[in-house]
């Protein structure tokens, strides 16, 4: 590859000559004016990167939470109405259906080898090793992109789990796996009880929330390569669906917790 981008170098540096004289192009007769040549547009400046730092790392969370819980009131004054009604009435309509999905996933072996490997814990380690092993790496490195994306990254998981502990502990929604496998599901709000600081509920996803969450800072960050948005958003989705199929969470928490960490990282901590 580094040949290849030596040859393409020289060859747009020097551009083979053409065999023999190469006429000259012939001059406009003087008497007809030549026609005004437009100026091309001007390219519009790439988005500026978010300063962060260990040092504004907290102020920047305090920050985005302001943004985050204000968010209403821009809807209240018509601003971005439509897609936030449309994530509000996919999550209704997957609500619905939630009683049929998790009485599968409750009453299925199918996938017990998947959740053997993709477990709670597997997942949740992986989720904050990522952000902690890219930071290592740039320091290795010495790469401040890969340094600054980490530490973003981490303010997304953190914006994330504070609005997750928050929804947890207001729609109070009891986990599938709590259910019996012919039990109700259809009747699941506010009753799961447990601590304001765990956030015990089911609604949103956590795992999913982080898991996008950091998925969406390293695909907008590293979209240059066109196969990072597609390894990052991939494992994300795998650890959405393990959420599902360990019967720990609901298709409409897993969809309102993917949800809510695109829209956390990409509007909130980027800023884009």
């Amino acid at each position: 590859m580094t040949l290849a981008l030596a040859v393409l170098c020289a060859r747009l540096a020097f551009p083979p000559a053409a065999a023999g004289q190469t006429p000259e192009p012939p001059q406009a007769p003087a008497n007809i004016p030549l026609a005004p040549q437009s100026s091309p547009a001007p390219e519009p400046a790439p988005p500026r990167d978010r300063p962060v730092s260990w040092r504004l790392l907290l102020p920047n969370i305090v920050s985005d939470q302001q943004r985050i819980w204000s968010f209403p009131a821009r809807l209240a004054q018509g601003q971005n109405w439509l897609p936030a009604a449309a994530v509000v009435g996919a999550t209704a309509g997957l609500v619905a259906l939630d009683p049929i999905e998790a009485s599968f996933f409750r009453g299925t072996s199918r996938f017990n080898g998947f959740n053997n490997t993709f477990t709670g814990n597997a997942t949740l380690f992986g989720t904050i090793a990522a952000p902690v092993s890219m930071y290592a790496a740039g320091l290795v490195r010495k790469d401040k992109k890969m340094q600054g994306t980490a530490l973003l990254a981490g303010e997304a998981i953190a914006d994330a789990e504070i609005i997750t502990t928050v929804l947890k502990d207001i729609t109070e929604r009891v986990r599938p796996a709590a259910i019996p496998p012919h039990g109700n599901f259809s009747d699941t709000w506010f009753e799961s009880g447990g601590s304001l600081v765990r956030g015990s509920g089911s609604f949103p996803s956590g795992h999913t929330i982080a898991a996008v969450s950091l998925a969406t800072v390293v695909a907008r960050r590293y979209g240059n390569h066109r196969w990072v948005p597609y390894v990052a958003y991939g494992l994300a989705a795998v650890v959405g669906f393990s959420r599902l199929s360990l019967s720990a969470h609901f298709l409409s928490d897993v969809f309102m917790g993917g949800a809510l960490g695109y829209s956390i990282s990409r509007f909130a901590v980027l800023r884009q």
